[in-house]
């Protein structure tokens, strides 16, 4: 008979029974491993923002859970075949020697899939959250464990290695900030002019189709700046988040509109600034505002 043949006769109980109870033993790992894995999960709420959270949380448990059953299940099937007599030392050199390999050419690669999996663990954006990361600012369009796409303001798609992330502005989270200096002619009067401001804000705060935009504010800071050319008054305002620019705009046109009802004058001197000479030449470029 076939030298095959004979082994498998010579299966005993025991050796039937150390069978059984590898199976056991890696059915036993994969529930727990299922189990661990459910933990990854957070579960969303009503907003779009959490259902997306939860979706790629989703994801990540199921790349966890699979990821660790085959490592489960592939160490199973090598135990068992001990049991056959059949040497494993050349399958488990092989699979050392490609995994080594495997390591170095695609260290990138596993550099951007442990970064992404940091950013989804841990929450820092999401697939609709606007982000700043290195000099770009953008929607995120797309997110992987391997790449960040955002959609700049030029409407391009901007694709990012995770790995080449190194700090994150999440643009999307709580609230957004913006301050709107005016900048007023010399002889404008202060305290008529913060009074004027003020009313411009509180008539933003008051009015119901700007007020679910606001969180804080519109709040009148004070002078930030003066010299001869203007005087430069500054507010602040927090919104909801990502609806800075157009409120500041608004806040904008209801301050030109109340500066030019009670008849005050804005600066309409210009700022120049000469690159590549000396601070006394920049001053002498400057319009003197008493000619």
């Amino acid at each position: 008979m076939p030298s095959s043949f004979h082994r498998w006769v010579d299966l005993t109980i025991p050796n039937v029974l150390r069978l059984l109870g590898i199976l056991v033993i890696a059915l036993v790992l994969n529930r727990v491993l299922r189990a661990v894995s459910k933990l990854i999960i957070k579960p969303g709420g009503q907003t779009r923002q959490s259902q997306l959270r939860e979706q790629q949380t989703r994801t990540l448990a199921g790349i966890v859970y699979s990821a660790g059953s085959k490592i489960v299940w592939g160490v199973a099937i090598l135990t068992a075949l001990n049991e056959f007599k059949i040497n494993i030392l050349p399958a488990v050199t092989f699979a050392g020697l490609a995994s080594l390999a495997l390591g170095f050419g695609a260290q990138t690669v596993v550099r951007d899939v442990i970064a992404g999996f940091y950013i989804v663990l841990e929450d820092q954006y999401v697939v609709g959250d606007t982000v700043q990361i290195s000099d770009y600012v953008g929607r995120v369009e797309h997110l992987t464990l391997r790449r960040t796409v955002l959609r700049d303001a030029r409407g391009a798609l901007v694709t990012i290695a995770n790995a080449e992330i190194r700090t994150v502005s999440n643009l999307s989270r709580d609230w957004s900030q913006a301050f709107v200096d005016v900048s007023l002619a010399p002889e404008s009067p202060i305290e008529k002019t913060l009074r004027v401001l003020e009313t411009a804000a509180a008539g933003l705060r008051s009015d119901p189709a700007w007020s679910q935009a606001l969180v804080d504010g519109p709040r009148v800071l004070g002078v930030q700046d003066f010299n001869r050319a203007a005087s430069m008054i500054r507010l602040q305002v927090r919104t909801a988040p990502t609806r800075q620019d157009e409120v500041a705009r608004e806040l904008r046109r209801r301050i030109q509109a109340e500066l030019l009802k009670q008849g005050i004058p804005v600066s309409s001197v210009q700022r120049i600034e000469l690159i590549g000479v000396s601070h006394s030449l920049q001053e002498a470029a400057q319009p003197d505002s008493a000619n």
